[in-house]
């Protein structure tokens, strides 16, 4: 029998940060998947060493509170580069906590990023050109919600 050694997991390199801006929540209700609501975005910026852009005040998160721990994320928006270029983005994510936790989010409340595990998956598309490249990668981030704004910390899989 021969050891078998851990295959190394691959690269992630750094594409950028997202802070989307948030208003408050539109509150659907009770459905048989979760509690529903749609969070609108107004607004934001996106840093990195070569994407960067503004947050257009387009689109909404989508939320299902399925459970007092756990909210299922999905996010659609577009982002325009500051070279003029148009991002669409659609965001898949999961945040979960303790009960306290996740209620104090859900109302608002600040809760030490620490506390809630947030992860997400972005997938951008482009039209050709710069940033074409970016429908043909896989891309992982890592999230905080703040009052008023959630933060995206963005990352390629090499």
């Amino acid at each position: 029998m021969t050891d078998l050694l851990a295959p190394a997991p691959p690269g992630l390199s750094f594409l950028a940060t997202f802070v989307v801006q948030v208003a408050d929540p539109v509150e659907i209700g009770s459905t048989p998947e979760g509690t529903r609501r749609i969070i609108p975005i107004v607004g934001g910026r996106v840093e990195g060493p070569e994407l960067r852009g503004t947050v257009l005040p387009v689109g909404a998160d989508f939320q299902v509170l399925s459970s007092p721990t756990l909210t299922e994320l999905e996010a659609k928006y577009a982002i325009e580069t500051d070279d003029g270029d148009r991002i669409y983005v659609t965001n898949f994510g999961l945040r979960s906590g303790t009960p306290e936790d996740i209620a104090r989010l859900v109302a608002g409340e600040p809760v030490p990023p620490e506390r809630v595990y947030f992860r997400c998956t972005p997938r951008l598309a482009a039209a050709e050109g710069r940033w074409s490249w970016l429908r043909s990668r896989i891309l992982v981030g890592t999230g905080e919600r703040l009052p008023g704004e959630v933060r995206l910390t963005v990352f390629v899989v090499d």
